[in-house]
């Protein structure tokens, strides 16, 4: 009776590391899903190295734009489109979640960033070092060249010491306004700049003459110009290179080391070839 009841314990707490084993294990295993994953193919970047609204939301908030064709721009359905756009989507993607797009002026996304009221701006800010006084950037994801266009019959300016005297246009804290204040004004002497919030005005105002140049690089010109039949030229050679890159809020190295992670999977795995390709019809210039 005795080695009955023996057997009986040792049945029942057999049975009962058992169960224990198992559940451990379906723990352990619920708990390596609960990470965020990104794409076939893609690194994900762990929760930890993303800000808690993003990680609660699953949401990225993008800010740009949205007035910059080919970079970010409103397409037929009224969606935000173009590289940027497919750039944002993409990181998104491999960080575990999904971008969510904020339009706004140009002049806006800095202080929106600031205030937390975006998680990241994608939208051709160009990396300098006064900005990188205010906000943080990742990698560059993009080289513009820039050049002077005016209008068709305009063949008095072809070069920077041209602008003697003349209107400038320029968007509104852009770095192309910052270069013309800061560089080209004081080595070509005095002439007029005038800002705008979008680049379509500008070119606009360049085809009626209410300016006489501007400057913006190659990319975003055929676009603009093609849709809008705007009769405004590019002249000479480039005047300089802009590389751009995704702006964060300061002091969050862990959020931006997983977007410049996710940038360089991009790069690594073509993907970024066949975004820059779709945009721009070429191959992306070597770095």
């Amino acid at each position: 009776m005795k080695s009955s009841k023996k057997s009986l314990i040792l049945t029942l707490t057999a049975i009962l590391l058992l169960t224990l084993a198992i559940a451990g294990c379906g723990k352990r295993a619920e708990d390596q899903g609960a990470s965020p994953s990104a794409s076939a193919g893609g690194a994900s970047a762990p929760a930890a190295d993303l800000p808690d609204q993003v990680k609660s939301s699953g949401v990225l908030k993008v800010g740009l734009m949205g007035t910059y064709a080919p970079y970010n721009f409103l397409n037929d359905k009224q969606e935000i489109d173009g590289f940027d756009a497919d750039i944002a989507k993409e990181v998104a993607k491999r960080l575990g979640v999904k971008a969510e797009f904020a339009p706004q002026d140009f002049s806006g996304l800095i202080p929106s960033l600031q205030a937390g009221n975006i998680d990241v701006i994608i939208s051709q800010v160009t990396i300098t070092d006064e900005r990188k006084a205010q906000i943080d950037f990742t990698q560059p994801y993009i080289t513009n060249s820039v050049k002077i266009i005016v209008g068709a019959n305009n063949n008095s300016i072809t070069k920077l010491e041209d602008f003697k005297g003349q209107k400038i246009g320029v968007g509104l804290g852009t770095n192309d306004e910052a270069y013309l204040r800061k560089e080209v004004l004081p080595k070509v002497g005095s002439f007029e700049i005038k800002t705008y919030d979008d680049v379509i005005t500008s070119l606009a105002d360049l085809n009626t003459g209410r300016i006489d140049a501007t400057i913006n690089n190659m990319y975003a010109l055929k676009p603009i110009v093609d849709k809008n039949g705007f009769k405004i030229k590019a002249v000479g050679e480039p005047i300089k290179a802009d590389r751009a890159g995704i702006a964060v809020k300061k002091n969050n190295p862990q959020f931006l080391a997983a977007l410049d992670q996710a940038l360089t999977d991009i790069k690594a795995d073509g993907t970024y070839n066949t975004i820059f390709k779709k945009w721009f019809g070429e191959e992306p210039p070597k770095e």
